[in-house]
């Protein structure tokens, strides 16, 4: 059995936008991914790491806990042996108290690739490869969340490429979500059933590809 341990924010988790309910494991993408691997004939199992609001190397005003490098070493620690690490990390960074742009947010996922690889393993454990997803690219904001997301889809804007540079520097391998998957027109921001599953069946032949 391989494990994949995900790190992300509610566009994982499976939030059903305005809804503030929770797509069940095999409708959010990374059951989806799992399912589709598993009927592949790769014995898998993604674990799911997905914190609402987590943003990549800031705080949450708000909310305590959202800052991803925080504790993420450890949970290196605690998963490993580890086949993959996927990333799909930064719309939350793009939120409205927040003025960043999307070189902020791409190096903020250069600091917890770092991370990762230098998280305090057993020594003949291996250090895990790394995918970074990119988020699709954000639209105008709807809805309850609307205040804490404006201005988003204007700083956002560059995430793919910007991030894309990181994975080459770092030597990390990298997919940008946005070229299969859209966000919700209900809010802008998250992903409604039928994206997660283009979005899983797509990481499902990536990821394939990349486990030895």
């Amino acid at each position: 059995m391989q494990h994949i341990l995900l790190y992300g924010d509610s566009l994982s988790w499976g939030l059903i936008p305005e809804a503030r309910r929770r797509l069940s494991f095999d409708q959010r993408w990374p059951g989806v991914m799992e399912n589709a691997l598993t009927a592949a004939g790769r014995r898998v199992r993604v674990v799911e790491d997905c914190l609402n609001g987590r943003r990549t190397v800031w705080d949450d005003p708000f909310k305590p806990g959202r800052k991803g490098i925080d504790g993420l070493a450890q949970r290196i620690e605690i998963n490993s042996p580890l086949a993959l690490v996927i990333v799909m990390l930064g719309s939350n960074d793009f939120q409205s108290m927040h003025a960043h742009n999307a070189w902020h947010s791409a190096q903020g996922i250069a600091v917890l690739v770092n991370a990762i690889r230098q998280a305090p393993i057993e020594p003949e454990m291996p250090v895990p490869p790394i995918l970074i997803v990119v988020p699709p690219a954000q639209a105008t904001p709807r809805g309850a969340i609307a205040p804490k997301f404006v201005g988003g889809e204007q700083k956002c804007h560059g995430l793919a490429a910007a991030c894309r540079e990181v994975a080459t520097t770092l030597f990390c391998d990298y997919s940008d979500a946005g070229t299969v998957a859209t966000v919700s027109p209900i809010d802008g921001v998250h992903l409604d059933a039928d994206q997660h599953a283009r979005l899983g069946e797509a990481l499902a032949a990536v990821v394939a590809g990349l486990l030895r």
